[in-house]
């Protein structure tokens, strides 16, 4: 596992300092907290998939309990937490997690908001099926809030269709698994993207972030694709 660092310029007085985390898929949480507290942020921006299924969600709640207690916590909802047949819900407020969904909150003056996955409880996913739509309505009205807004985005499919316009400062997105294979700094697959996919790993047009993830569900392996966390540093000079 890694950690990846960006210093983005806000134009804010003060210096702030965020954990991004995607894609758990129920992996142990241990060597994922020894890294954030390494890192002592402000605040941590979880992006979705903290847990994988029904048989495999115990540690995904954990972690959020546990991240919850040391730093104040932000998460939006992704295509796994659709998946769960339980009151995801009511398990994630539970940890005292600020949940995002298709909502915003401010954090030290800045405005997170947290676009909710597309996909409705009980609906079908499949890795070659086109993702459902957000909540648009929502996104709209998030992007006329002023100031800095940082936007938690599961899908990095939705960025070009539908966010890449909106007027939000920061887009943070996970899902694509950094393409599960990377070949010549490229990711091979990615659902909702399919097979040579754009949006796997970096950043994009100074202001949208993909992170690999932590965990791999799938029997396929990562190759050069190290499991990531993000650290982003929001400051208010030029770089």
């Amino acid at each position: 596992m890694k950690i990846t660092n960006y210093k983005i310029n806000a134009g804010i007085t003060e210096k702030i300092k965020f954990v991004m985390v995607s894609d758990l898929h129920g992996f142990d949480n241990t060597p994922v907290l020894n890294m954030i507290e390494s890192v002592a942020p402000h605040a941590v921006l979880v992006v979705g998939d903290v847990i994988h299924n029904d048989s495999n969600y115990e540690r995904g709640i954990e972690f959020l309990e546990e991240c919850s207690k040391k730093y104040p916590t932000y998460m939006s909802l992704g295509n796994h937490e659709s998946k769960f047949t339980g009151d995801i819900i009511e398990m994630i407020c539970k940890t005292d997690t600020h949940l995002l969904d298709n909502s915003f909150e401010e954090f030290m003056g800045v405005k997170i908001g947290g676009l909710t996955t597309g996909y409705k409880k009980g609906m079908e996913q499949g890795r070659f099926k086109s993702t459902p739509e957000p909540d648009l309505n929502w996104l709209n009205l998030f992007s006329n809030e002023k100031g800095y807004k940082i936007l938690l985005s599961h899908h990095p499919e939705y960025y070009p269709k539908f966010i890449k316009d909106k007027n939000i400062n920061l887009i943070l997105s996970g899902h694509a698994h950094g393409g599960q294979w990377r070949i010549l700094g490229k990711g091979v697959f990615a659902p909702g993207q399919g097979i040579l996919p754009k949006y796997t790993s970096g950043m994009y047009d100074d202001r949208f972030i993909v992170g690999r993830g932590i965990g791999n569900p799938h029997f396929i392996p990562r190759i050069n694709n190290k499991p990531e966390i993000i650290v982003i540093e929001l400051i208010g000079e030029k770089i």
